[in-house]
């Protein structure tokens, strides 16, 4: 298993040191393990857009990230040491990539850039 699906797995399985661990239990968000994830949702996409079976883990996992994240920072008590710009950008980034790797291809013009977060 290549780098990006080794760190979705982690990820989705909210193993320690995880953004998922600890954003859940520790109501902490984790700049760079937030980075990690992204990248590794990013790559994936771009490497399965044109498949027509996709794994079950991982469909779940986007599902969650893309649903589950969103809910658990929404809470007006939630630490959020960093801009709200920071945190919309990264959940609107969640939620583009979730739509990307269900539907096969993302909402921007090619060629698109995606900024670092």
């Amino acid at each position: 298993m290549d780098e990006a699906l080794r760190t979705l797995e982690h990820e989705f399985r909210s193993e320690p040191g995880s953004f998922l661990m600890q954003l859940r239990g520790d109501l902490r968000w984790d700049r760079d393990a937030f980075s990690r994830l992204e990248r590794s949702l990013r790559e994936v996409c771009e490497r399965t857009q044109a498949a027509e079976d996709l794994p079950r883990w991982l469909a779940e996992g986007y599902y969650q990230v893309a649903t589950e994240v969103p809910d658990w920072t929404s809470h007006p008590d939630f630490p959020r040491p960093e801009p709200g710009e920071y945190y919309a950008a990264c959940i609107e980034r969640l939620s583009d990539l979730a739509d990307w790797f269900f539907r096969g291809w993302h909402a921007y013009i090619e060629p698109h850039t995606w900024p670092e977060l």
